[in-house]
């Protein structure tokens, strides 16, 4: 497990595969326990939960947005997009409220 890459995800950057890791992983959404602190190159501290694969550890920022998203995901949303397509997870704030779509 040491051998694993590890990426940090912004929420501009997360993909369909990831978004779907998060959901899986946290449910219900993450609690306290869940999120890793950290301070970055510029002395900034970062909060992110962690999803793995085989071959990842994913360090996925937290933010509104992130939890919005994953409170609302739907795996239909993304059928037409590759798992890897960052443009496929739209920013929650740029959506119309879901009674509005229809």
């Amino acid at each position: 497990m040491n051998n694993l890459k590890r990426i940090i995800v912004d929420f501009k950057k997360l993909t369909p595969e990831v978004l779907k890791l998060l959901v899986e992983e946290y449910p219900d959404g993450y609690g306290d326990n869940d999120i890793i602190s950290f301070r970055n190159a510029a002395g900034e501290r970062v909060e992110c939960v962690e999803v793995l694969t085989d071959d990842t550890k994913y360090l996925v920022k937290i933010s509104s947005k992130l939890e919005r998203t994953m409170a609302n995901y739907d795996e239909d949303d993304y059928i037409d997009f590759e798992d890897d397509d960052p443009k496929a997870v739209v920013d929650p704030d740029m959506m119309p409220p879901k009674d509005e779509e229809e």
